[in-house]
């Protein structure tokens, strides 16, 4: 008889930096959907995000993600897509997790703004035929798309990496990120206030 496959969601980001808001979607996620395992993969250069500044390095990236998930037995941490040549293509991604996990039920963990972007993707059709998706939403579930699996999961938190961003560069503290973070942001000093 053979065993009941891992369900293995799959969440890709900038991660810049990793917050409560992310942890929270993820903890949902895996009880919603019975989720063995989330792996999240900070991407190089999200191919959204060409035209902004780059992000902070990747090493200290996967530094941060590896801190604030060390005490939940649910989380893992890939660098594959930043030791891939940039951008990182979700699609890419996706087939080698499948080559990884041959026997694992995969998902695709993403927010509604996402969802609606995602035709926009490079091959979206790749990835929809290769993974589930979870679909975070704060307002309403998203719609469904033809021929796309898709599970919503609602919730609210008011982090984002953008306003982290802001709030660090302009002096002030931040509530949304895990301590272990906070101190890494510090000690390395990433987001320094301006002067």
């Amino acid at each position: 008889m053979n065993p009941t496959p891992q369900r293995v969601a799959l969440f890709g980001g900038s991660f810049d930096p990793i917050h409560l808001g992310h942890l929270e979607i993820a903890a949902r996620a895996v009880a919603a959907m019975r989720l063995d395992r989330v792996i999240f993969l900070p991407c190089r250069i999200s191919p959204h995000k060409l035209d902004g500044p780059p992000p902070t390095a990747g090493e200290d990236r996967l530094a941060m993600l590896r801190l604030a998930t060390a005490g939940l037995p649910w989380a893992e941490v890939d660098d594959f897509d930043l030791t891939q040549p940039p951008p990182s293509y979700s699609y890419l991604t996706v087939a080698e997790m499948a080559r990884r996990h041959p026997q694992a039920k995969l998902f695709w963990l993403l927010g509604k703004d996402q969802w609606e972007a995602l035709p926009r993707w490079k091959h979206p059709e790749k990835l929809a035929a290769a993974v589930d998706f979870i679909v975070f939403s704060r307002d309403g579930d998203p719609q469904p798309r033809a021929g796309w699996t898709m599970h919503p999961v609602s919730g609210t938190h008011p982090a984002s990496a953008t306003r982290i961003r802001a709030q660090l560069t302009s002096g002030e503290e931040t509530p949304w990120l895990p301590e272990a973070v906070r101190r890494y942001i510090l000690d390395h000093g990433l987001y320094p206030p301006r002067q």
